[in-house]
């Protein structure tokens, strides 16, 4: 069974359509899909209704990936198999909603003072009807031939430090467990090999996060060595947190693909492991 439970639409910074994100994950032989879009669950019923349609089975997951602050870090939590219906999980979520506007239109506010006018009108124009994120910022740029390319962005820009970054003020990690588990969902921290951080600190990180009530952690992501991997594994074994993995895919490319290389180690309970999975 193929499983992939960490992807993105266009209601966050993706670049498919949850229609167009099911379609691919059939043409990669995907067999649960978890669709994880950024601080919202609005594409999970569409991607619902659309599968319901097809003739190949996939089983959708219905997921989100909240954004948290811990010590200076931005860490992301996703939550998955949660109650996309439910209304508190909803009113919390929407919190975090109006946070990106209030720093995008701050980010905005300050691209302009350095002579680059009106960014955050056309990258909610970008956004449509989904969150406004600081890749949609860098889309703006890149198409505006201000930078060359998203690194340069970041590296001008947004990046901490730079001209037009602004602190977001995030909700704790606890609180996000919280609000996953509140929803019927399993907390699972995201990607944690990407994270700008020695060693020390990822180990740091990983034990607040279990001891705050954290299910589980991708020890299999994109862009892992194989040395990477297997330290994410023994520190998930230390904590005895479940082992979840996910492509993280956002569009089409070359580095990123549904569904690619996503076994876990075998001696890792699975995050799914008491889930009634079709596929």
């Amino acid at each position: 069974m193929k499983i992939d439970l960490h992807s993105h639409t266009h209601y966050s910074d993706g670049h498919l359509s949850p229609k167009e994100l099911i379609d691919r994950a059939h043409n990669m032989q995907v067999d649960v899909l978890a669709i994880t879009d950024h601080d919202t669950v609005d594409g999970i019923q569409e991607a619902m209704d659309y599968q319901s349609e097809q003739k190949r089975s996939m089983q959708i997951m219905p997921g989100v990936e909240i954004s948290t602050a811990w010590h200076n870090f931005d860490i992301h939590i996703l939550g998955l198999n949660v109650d996309h219906n439910d209304a508190q999980f909803l009113a919390r979520l929407d919190q975090q909603s109006k946070e990106r506007d209030r720093r995008a239109q701050q980010m905005s506010d300050k691209l302009a003072k350095v002579g680059i006018e009106n960014v955050f009108e056309q990258a909610k124009i970008l956004a449509g009807k989904g969150q406004i994120t600081r890749a949609h910022f860098a889309r703006v740029l890149v198409e505006r031939r201000v930078v060359k390319d998203f690194d340069a962005v970041f590296k001008k820009y947004l990046g901490k430090g730079k001209k037009a970054h602004v602190k977001p003020q995030w909700i704790e990690m606890a609180e996000a467990i919280t609000w996953i588990q509140d929803a019927g969902g399993k907390a699972v921290l995201a990607h944690p090999g990407h994270y700008d951080m020695t060693t020390k600190w990822l180990k740091r990180l990983v034990e607040e996060f279990a001891n705050a009530g954290g299910n589980g952690m991708e020890v299999i992501h994109s862009h892992l060595t194989p040395e990477r991997k297997k330290l994410l594994a023994d520190i998930a074994a230390e904590h005895n947190l479940q082992a979840s993995s996910g492509s993280d895919f956002h569009y089409p490319n070359r580095w990123t693909e549904l569904g690619k290389n996503l076994s876990l180690p075998v001696q890792l309970v699975p995050i799914w492991h008491d889930w009634s999975l079709v596929g």
